[in-house]
């Protein structure tokens, strides 16, 4: 059974000063089946989990999960938490609200929260995009008549971005990158997901630097368009992964065969997702603001499963936890390999 509901942000710990979360979990070669998952599962009595998420592509695993019944078939109840603001995934994490952050959690965000509270946190998955492997992650999105073709057009003008300090963080590093000094050269707005299209068709804002389905949603409709398709991944690393999967370490120590069986199920949604993508493109309406005639025109996000994870990802990640320490907002550089979820602890 899963339940959905939304978290009360008042009940949430605030944790303003949070950014990137990061990790990288050593290959694990037990990915599963389904079958195997149901097969595993012999005992009489279902575990509750409760689970954090954000209605983007990067939770596509996530969804996949659920439309399949993984969790109920390895004997997990899952209460289903979302939000539309990044900084709400880990603080309720940090609130102990939730068990883990569904793959799309901020990963700068997790960075930062486990600098503040060391401990805290372990990645078993990461998800974005990239130039080389041709996934869209991210875009510079823009009226279709614009003539903003670059950052270095944004002078003068407004741009806005998800909330909280990892997009913001990104934005103003990109906007440095181009010669521009943030809120002096170009105005940051920061806003919802959902309100990034809006904005730009009402005017509100000149550009967005939006995650997907925002890019898909704008040329679908013809109401916006890309300026530049994979941004992140041009001026900070490629690939580029802004999303994770998250465990807290207090549900690996005190359920540590329940968080076994979480990373599992997400490893073999992850797989199911990346061989046969065509296949779920009709469930994405249910947990994002896609109409159906719109889910042809969505990209494929790049996920990578626990058991996927490798040298090239684990230094794409590093390369975007740096940039907090450059931007002020860590004071030095965390290693992203002590994130990472040691195989061990769920073996």
């Amino acid at each position: 059974m899963t339940k959905h509901f939304y978290l009360n942000r008042r009940k949430l710990i605030t944790y303003g000063g949070l950014a990137t979360a990061t990790g990288i979990v050593s290959a694990c070669n037990n990915s599963q089946t389904s079958s195997d998952l149901q097969s595993n599962f012999t005992g009489n009595k279902t575990e509750k989990v409760v689970a954090s998420w954000l209605p983007i592509m990067q939770a596509t695993a996530y969804y996949v999960a659920l439309e399949e019944k993984l969790f109920e078939q390895a004997g997990l109840e899952i209460e289903s938490a979302k939000f539309e603001n990044p900084n709400q995934i880990i603080d309720s994490l940090v609130s102990r609200r939730a068990d883990f952050g569904a793959p799309g959690a901020a990963a700068g965000i997790t960075v930062l929260a486990e600098a503040k509270a060391p401990g805290s946190f372990k990645v078993f998955g990461l998800q974005g995009g990239g130039i080389k492997s041709k996934f869209i992650n991210d875009a510079l999105i823009v009226k279709p008549d614009s003539s903003i073709t670059s950052f270095k057009d944004l002078k003068g003008k407004k741009i806005g971005t998800l909330p909280g300090v990892q997009w913001r963080t990104i934005t103003q590093y990109i906007l440095r990158q181009n010669g521009l000094e943030p809120n002096r050269d170009v105005r940051i707005e920061q806003m919802a997901v959902g309100l990034h299209l809006s904005s730009i068709i009402s005017g509100a804002v000149d550009a967005t630097l939006s995650l997907e389905p925002v890019g898909s949603i704008a040329i679908a409709t013809k109401q916006a368009k890309r300026a530049i398709t994979n941004p992140v991944s041009m001026f900070i690393c490629d690939p580029f992964y802004s999303g994770a999967a998250v465990l807290t370490t207090k549900f690996i120590e005190e359920r540590p065969e329940v968080a076994k069986k979480v990373v599992q199920v997400l490893d073999e949604a992850t797989k199911l997702a990346n061989n046969n993508f065509d296949k779920y493109r009709s469930i994405l309406t249910k947990y994002i603001a896609l109409k159906p005639d719109q889910v042809r025109y969505v990209e494929q996000p790049r996920l990578r499963g626990f058991a996927e994870l490798d040298t090239t990802d684990i230094d794409s990640y590093q390369k975007f936890v740096n940039v907090f320490e450059k931007e002020g907002v860590l004071k030095k550089v965390m290693n992203v390999r002590n994130l990472i979820l040691d195989k061990a602890k769920i073996a």
